[in-house]
This record gives C-alpha cells, sequence and structure tokens, in this order.
C-alpha cells in the first residue's frame, strides 16, 4: 500500500505546477497582447487637434506664468499671492507636460498657424477664431485667445498696489476665459485620453479660477478704480 500511495503527493505537485505554468503564460500572453495593442495605436499626427492644442496652450500658459509670477512677486495680498502662485506652478506642470507630448509623439513644438487646429470644416464644427479656411496672424489668434498685448503687459509691470493686484486679476480673468474655448474644443475633435483628460481637468480648474479672482475683484473694490 506504501508503494501505491507514493505517487499522489507527486501527482498533486504535478497538477499545481501545470496550473501555475498554465497562469503564468495566460498572464504573459495578456501582458503581450495589451502591449501590442497600446503599441499599435498611432500617435496623433501634426495636424491634429491634439498637437495644435499642445502647441498653442504652451503659449497661452506661458504669458499666464509670467504674470502670474510678477504679481506673486509684488503684490501685498495674501490671497492673491497664493492664487497667483498656484496659477503659475499649476501651468508651468501642464506646459511641460504639453512639450513633452509633442515629443513623445515625433512632432515639432511649433507648426501651422495658430487655432487652425480648432476649425474642423470636413464635420462642419467651429470654435471660434478666423472662418474656416482662413489663417489667422498671431495677434488676431492671441486676441482670439484672450491674451494681453504688448501695451497691457508693460501697463501691469509698471503698475503697484491695489491698481496692479486689479490690473493682473482683469487680465487673468480674461487670459482663462480664452483659454476655456481651447479645452472645449480638443474635448470635441481630439481622442488621446491623455490630453482629453488635461482639457478636462484644465476646464474646471480655470472656470474655478475665474469664479475665484472675481470674488478678489469685489473683495478689493476693482470696479471703483480708475
Amino acid at each position: 500500500m506504501s508503494d501505491d500511495a507514493a505517487p499522489a503527493p507527486r501527482r498533486w505537485l504535478l497538477v499545481v505546477v501545470t496550473c501555475l505554468a498554465i497562469a503564468g503564460l495566460a498572464f504573459a500572453i495578456g501582458r503581450f497582447s495589451t502591449f501590442g495593442a497600446g503599441a499599435a495605436t498611432a500617435a496623433p499626427s501634426g495636424t491634429s487637434a491634439e498637437a495644435g492644442f499642445a502647441r498653442d496652450m504652451q503659449v497661452h500658459h506661458s504669458q499666464a506664468i509670467d504674470m502670474a509670477m510678477q504679481t506673486y512677486r509684488k503684490t501685498d495680498d495674501d490671497q492673491l499671492r497664493i492664487l497667483a502662485y498656484d496659477i503659475a506652478t499649476g501651468q508651468a506642470g501642464q506646459r511641460g507636460e504639453m512639450f513633452d507630448w509633442l515629443v513623445q509623439w515625433g512632432l515639432p513644438q511649433s507648426g501651422g498657424p495658430m487655432m487652425a487646429w480648432m476649425t474642423a470644416s470636413d464635420s462642419g464644427h467651429e470654435h471660434g477664431g478666423a472662418a474656416s479656411g482662413e489663417a489667422m496672424t498671431d495677434e488676431q489668434a492671441h486676441e482670439a485667445m484672450g491674451m494681453a498685448t504688448d501695451a497691457e503687459l508693460a501697463a501691469l509691470a509698471a503698475s503697484t498696489g491695489i491698481e496692479a493686484d486689479c490690473m493682473f486679476l482683469d487680465l487673468m480673468i480674461r487670459h482663462h476665459e480664452g483659454a476655456i474655448p481651447m479645452a472645449d474644443a480638443v474635448l470635441e475633435l481630439g481622442s488621446e485620453p491623455r490630453v482629453l483628460g488635461v482639457a478636462q481637468r484644465m476646464k474646471e480648474g480655470q472656470t474655478a479660477e475665474i469664479a475665484a479672482m472675481q470674488s478678489m475683484q469685489s473683495r478689493l473694490g476693482c470696479g471703483s478704480l480708475g
């Protein structure tokens, strides 16, 4: 009986090892299948909404960062200083992420008229700017994006005290209001999950910041100045 019973543990061990081997093979196949599916996904093209959004929003963010850091350094208002810091650091991080997207996609950091990607003539969707088929100048694009002019930036740099705080709030509200249609456009026209996630968070965050800045304007009495 001992000779007949002896193989039983070995048979169970063989079954366990075989099951583990099958499970390991299934896991490996799943991993390679997932990797292959991801690798097969085409990167956005140079004329895609994702690429245009990444390029134009970097330009847009750069001005916001400069204005916010300037205000952070010279304002005496604690709440505004915190908001300016949050805007500068948050948008610097997003700008770096968008730069990296273009690197990963093998695309140049600039290309094509600004905001041209926001018009999808083949689908009938237009999100502001020049009419379909008409390229905008950089100056026109900056205006459509709510960006400050050189004269406004010079005035902001020269201003001090409450006047400077109120001028910053006015310019940054307009700046944020120009970014939201850009986020809406890539959310409608794009398909890259990372881009869509950032655009949605950007839209929500900047909408909240607009409300916060409008509250600060009331607290500081900005409407009564000048």
